[in-house]
């Protein structure tokens, strides 16, 4: 196990770290440590993808209409007011949740992995954090953490535990949608940081991603949200930095930073994957319908066939699948979901595929 960080010194890591974190590549490491650092990743092939938050209560429907795109985006589509949006806490009370019953679905389909959203779009906060109260502290559910929950079956299972930080977050005050924008993704996609309070922003972004990593010691962070015009490569490359020095086994998706330049620790591919192998390590993620948060209306699942080709192109190009559940408002998964799964394993029981791992020869970041 990882050494813990107590609450107590995380404002002092915060500031020490965020005036040493620079554009240059403070924690650069040999190719080999990289390797034995990654190699998990590497050797893994096949995980699952939580979507789960406030709008799994909502199921892609506000106010009796039928929202179209994805669920989770339901405050963007609707065009919901941010005191509106909050409200919704107190309708949030997934009792159903069963973390044993998921890990163990997880571990049966042949996955090795499992990332779940601690903080989508929305700002909600899956666990108890002292930097905020829209959080489970704060709902129905007081007392319960499920984060904490689904570490310890992940475990019990022999899979990588692994968290899900959106860069963006449409209830914290320091950012407004953009009124110039006249699509949802525009309008919220593209958030406005309010002047003079982006460093207010990260210092709570940062305080919220090491409580996680001492809380939790999740084997990844999983970064999403990058395209945001206010974060910036260099603002990306800092928090990699932090990341790195707070616990230097963990690994990160390139979404930390500019995903189209930046490629550590992996590339990530979403509802799409390469055409041809790779040459660094990386990740296509799927749903297994249309959305990846909770959808009342949204019947379109994969076949068990096409997530099998899936799996099996992806990772003959030497990538892994990162295949999506996403939770109703009870905290259940669909039994549509574990039954693909279930059919999938046994595919892939009949016919296993063997991964082509990406040979690294050097990338920013890796000394030769």
């Amino acid at each position: 196990m990882r050494s813990s960080i107590s609450r107590s010194i995380i404002a002092t890591i915060v500031l020490t770290l965020s005036a040493q974190a620079q554009l240059e590549w403070e924690n650069e490491e040999s190719l080999e440590a990289y390797q034995n650092r990654i190699e998990w990743f590497a050797n893994a092939n096949y995980g699952m993808f939580i979507h789960f938050g406030l709008y799994s209560c909502l199921g892609g429907e506000w106010k009796g209409e039928q929202m179209e795109w994805y669920a989770e985006w339901i405050q963007a589509t609707a065009d919901i007011p941010r005191e509106e949006y909050a409200d919704i806490i107190h309708r949030f009370n997934p009792v159903g949740f069963d973390a044993e019953l998921i890990a163990r679905a997880a571990k049966e389909a042949g996955m090795t992995y499992l990332v779940i959203t601690a903080k989508h779009h929305e700002g909600f906060c899956l666990w108890d954090s002292a930097y905020t109260e829209f959080d489970m502290a704060n709902s129905a559910l007081s007392g319960r953490d499920f984060l904490d929950e689904l570490s310890k079956a992940c475990r019990a299972q022999g899979i990588k535990f692994c968290l899900y930080y959106s860069i963006i977050d449409w209830n914290h005050p320091s950012q407004e949608s953009n009124t110039e924008g006249d699509k949802a993704f525009s309008r919220w996609g593209q958030t406005v940081m309010r002047e003079g309070r982006k460093q207010e922003y990260i210092d709570y972004q940062t305080n919220q991603i090491l409580e996680l990593i001492r809380t939790y010691e999740p084997a990844m962070l999983w970064f999403d949200g990058d395209w945001v015009n206010w974060w910036t490569m260099e603002d990306g490359i800092a928090l990699y930095n932090i990341i790195r020095k707070t616990d230097p086994d963990i690994i990160v998706n390139n979404r930390v930073a500019k995903r189209k330049t930046f490629e550590l620790d992996f590339v990530t591919q979403e509802q799409k994957h390469f055409d041809a192998a790779f040459p660094s390590h990386w990740e296509g993620c799927y749903t297994m319908n249309k959305s990846w948060g909770y959808k009342k209306h949204d019947h379109e699942w994969k076949d068990a066939e096409t997530v099998y080709q899936k799996l099996k192109d992806i990772n003959e190009k030497g990538g892994n699948l990162l295949l999506n559940v996403g939770p109703d408002g009870n905290g259940e998964v669909q039994a549509e979901a574990y039954a693909i799964l279930k059919a999938t394993a046994t595919l892939l029981e009949a016919a296993p595929i063997k991964k082509k791992i990406p040979i690294i020869q050097k990338m920013p970041g890796i000394k030769e």
